[in-house]
């Protein structure tokens, strides 16, 4: 209760309430728990596997049709773009349209507009909304969203359940959660009958640009309907390569119950998107994950015209890795050999997270090596849609040219010795051989450089230079996403735990580098890795809001001095 001496500073004279009471009601939200949802397992006779392979095949029997969405209504141009099959690439999946800077700017026009509608609509409704959709995500639309993902972005049976299902259906439900208890803190109010103060979450006036890559379908749900479940309205980019299962995500949240116009379905050509977004003064923020380079000259350009905008446009990215295994000379064997080849060529090593550098001791190389190269023999390269292959192709043709680049090098560097795979085919699929690279300098290009391909590259190094060895993690790379740290001695983890502090924001103990889990381990690195806003946690919704502070008073004012100046 607020002291009467301060009662007396704050609100002198006795005063009575007002009539009509607080204008801010107490906030009626539904109360609820979540859990993170299970992964099927997809067992022969499954049920689910049964539902998979009917969906697999109608996908890949057509090809869908998919508009540019803006406010409700569907629009095609003339500049049209397919989507094909990674494992296969003369089969289409998609046929869609890249919108101009015309296109765009009517996006921009109907997302401002629908968001000051939007912004009124209760947090309430809102969580109906996320999870009604999440449910149907669950339910109806699994396989469709997984059929989708395995086609169009090459993912096997697993991934495609662990991103398209869980992790997606994981993030709608999740972050309505963390907007209800987020919701629950109040400012502190000592005398309700004096003053009421209270504050409520709003959108950001304008729009939110979301800039979505093909490896996860969720990365675009959580980009573009994140800031949505916030109050604001968006304008949602998605990969080329992931189209087909970004529209289901896009056709699901408007079943659900999202209006039309808060988010805007909007394929375009990189630079047409990213200048005509900059240089609107309605650019609130921009959600993006992909390139270092990408991220830069977005960033750039919404520098140079800072001056225009209506707000400080919110910047949030993530960017990729040069992501780490340390190996101590008191680790388990048999964990570093799984681990490694699960974290580096599941998804063809395609994952923000993956695995793409290792330094082993000298005493233990032996050993990993022979398990390393038994397990990568034993992987099998194929079609998504045969449920015993382990990966599948790489994205597309850059990617493929990209990653060939650096095997290539591998070929040619008296430095460097391709201990396994190497070998490389596109007459069909984009297929690349998980690749296993030996080096005697820890600086190569191939340990530095984001490869984002099936390439693991190892370094040696002698069991008495330990630390030299774990400083080289930190200071040969710009990049700081994830790493793991296996070892078996207490001490050297503890020790490891601090030096290797700034080199990952998702950092790993005997456990592979990849499989964040929405709600378990929230993503994000720093360095040029990305501004490290961890994504599955309740932080990342408040970079989407511009909360409001309230304060209520129902007494009246009755006098201007203060109580001292008349002693």
């Amino acid at each position: 209760m607020l002291s009467a001496r301060r009662a007396a500073m704050v609100r002198p004279g006795s005063g009575v309430l007002r009539p009509l009471g607080s204008l801010v009601p107490d906030l009626a939200l539904p109360d609820f728990s979540v859990v993170n949802e299970p992964i099927l397992a997809y067992r022969k006779g499954s049920q689910e596997r049964t539902q998979l392979e009917k969906a697999l095949k109608e996908a890949a029997s057509t090809v869908q049709d998919v508009p540019i969405v803006i406010g409700g209504q569907e629009i095609r141009t003339d500049d049209v773009r397919h989507q094909v099959m990674p494992h296969d690439h003369q089969k289409k999946l998609a046929k869609f349209y890249y919108a101009d800077s015309k296109t765009v700017q009517k996006a921009i026009s109907v997302a401002v507009e629908s968001q000051k509608k939007w912004d009124r609509t209760s947090l309430a409704d809102r969580l109906k909304i996320w999870e009604k959709a999440a449910d149907l995500m669950a339910g109806p639309y699994r396989q469709t969203l997984n059929a989708a993902t395995m086609l169009g972005q090459a993912k096997t049976v697993i991934q495609a359940e662990i991103d398209s299902a869980a992790e997606l259906i994981d993030f709608i439900r999740l972050n309505a959660y963390y907007l209800k208890e987020n919701a629950k803190y109040q400012p502190i109010s000592e005398d309700l009958k004096i003053t009421k103060n209270s504050m409520r979450y709003r959108g950001i006036d304008g729009f939110i640009a979301a800039v979505s890559p093909f490896n996860f379908t969720a990365i675009g749900g959580n980009l573009s309907y994140t800031p949505a479940l916030m109050g604001n309205a968006v304008l949602w980019k998605p990969s080329d390569t992931a189209l087909l299962s970004n529209y289901v995500i896009f056709k699901i949240m408007l079943e659900a119950g999202v209006p039309p116009g808060v988010v805007n379905f909007v394929p375009a050509d990189g630079p047409v998107f990213g200048d005509t977004i900059t240089s609107s003064p309605h650019l609130a923020g921009i959600n993006f994950t992909g390139s270092v380079p990408t991220f830069n000259r977005l960033w750039t350009q919404v520098g140079q015209n800072i001056n225009k905008y209506t707000n400080f446009p919110r910047l949030i990215g993530e960017c990729g890795g040069k992501n780490y295994h340390f190996v101590h000379p008191s680790a388990d064997v048999q964990s570093v050999v799984n681990g490694t080849i699960r974290s580096s060529f599941e998804f063809c090593g395609q994952k923000c997270s993956a695995c793409s550098r290792m330094y082993v001791p000298e005493s233990l190389w032996a050993d990993i090596k022979k398990g390393l190269l038994q397990a990568r023999d034993k992987l099998k390269v194929g079609d998504v849609a045969d449920f015993s292959s382990f990966t599948s192709a790489v994205i597309d043709d850059k990617a493929f040219a990209r990653i060939k680049s650096y095997i290539d090098h591998a070929k040619s560097s008296s430095n460097l010795e391709i201990l396994g795979g190497g070998q490389y085919d596109d007459s069909k699929g984009y297929f690349i051989q998980p690749t296993i690279v030996l080096t005697k300098d820890p600086k190569d290009k191939i340990m530095t450089e984001e490869i984002f391909g099936p390439v693991l590259t190892i370094y040696v190094y002698k069991d008495q230079d330990v630390n030299q060895a774990l400083e080289l993690v930190g200071t040969s790379t710009q990049f700081a996403l994830t790493g793991a740290v296996f070892a078996q001695d207490e001490k050297f983890l503890r020790y490891a735990l601090e030096e290797l502090k700034m080199t990952a924001g998702n950092f790993y103990i005997n456990d592979k580098s990849t499989g964040s889990v929405v709600g378990q381990q929230p993503f994000g690195g720093g360095r040029m890795s990305g501004t490290n806003d961890k994504a599955g946690s309740p932080y990342y919704l408040q970079r989407w809001t511009s909360p409001q502070a309230i304060k209520e008073t129902f007494v009246p004012l009755t006098e201007i001095d203060y109580p001292y100046m008349k002693e």
